[in-house]
């Protein structure tokens, strides 16, 4: 069986004994739940299924496990908390449709982590400056997308009812996607020495996220939500209109009109 298909046999497993869980109970609790933990599964049974252990291969792995498991920690805090996932409203009592997700999560997490697959594969060429590299774009942005989460949620508790504009969220209107996008952009650049002739195609799992989180999935959703929640809002036009929509940049000031 060939690196991508094991994980993509991996991921499914997980996803199906999730959704079974989630389809019976008809819970949104286990759904985000799932995603990190696919990733750490599958990680640490491709490091187990390889055979050879080496620094290389486990900090490679330990990237993967460490974020996921912050990831799912927040997550499952957070659906704890507001009880309902409301992108499964009439999904839940329609197990096919319901499946479709899960589906396609377990797919997303193949494809996510080609970088992974191949390079724990594949024999370790010695540290290379890549490693040091990969490995501090991975750091970063693990410390960005904690700390813009923990920003988020602190503001929620608080009782805020308006949109965030403190702290990274000041800089990005996204910071935690842009510290998502890094850290799997650094996975990619610590696996890369591993890796060699059609092994380059592992480049598609930073791509897909990419591609998912800029133009589908995320930052879109969220966008058109927004628009809807605060729209003839002054103050967020103002926002928008001096925010980056992702990478975090100091904010646009108004030009000052002439006189």
């Amino acid at each position: 069986m060939s690196p991508f298909l094991a994980t993509l046999a991996i991921s499914f497993g997980i996803n199906a004994v999730f959704f079974l869980v989630a389809a019976i109970r008809k819970t949104d609790v286990v759904t985000d739940l799932s995603y990190g933990l696919s990733f750490a599964v599958t990680a640490l049974v491709l490091v187990l299924v390889n055979g050879v252990i080496d620094p290389l291969r486990l900090a490679l792995a330990a990237m993967v496990v460490a974020w996921a498991l912050r990831l799912a920690s927040f997550l499952f805090s957070r659906i704890l908390s507001i009880k309902v996932d409301h992108r499964f409203d009439g999904m839940r009592e329609k197990p096919l449709l319901f499946a479709r997700f899960w589906i396609l999560q377990a797919l997303s997490v193949a494809v996510i982590m080609l970088p992974v697959t191949l390079a724990l594969g594949r024999p370790q060429p010695g540290l290379a400056p890549l490693h040091y590299v990969g490995a501090l774009a991975w750091l970063l942005g693990l410390v960005i997308e904690s700390v813009a989460d923990a920003q988020k949620s602190t503001w929620k508790r608080r009782g805020e009812k308006d949109f965030i504009n403190r702290g990274l969220w000041a800089w990005s209107r996204h910071p935690n996607y842009f510290g998502e996008l890094l850290l799997w952009w650094g996975i990619w650049l610590y696996a890369l020495p591993s890796l060699s002739g059609l092994d380059h195609l592992a480049v598609l799992g930073p791509l897909f996220i990419s591609l998912l989180i800029i133009f589908v999935s995320g930052i879109p959703l969220l966008e058109k939500a927004a628009e809807k929640k605060y729209a003839g809002r002054e103050d967020y036009a103002a926002y928008r209109a001096s925010t980056s929509i992702l990478v975090p940049l100091p904010p646009r000031r108004k030009s000052k009109a002439k006189a």
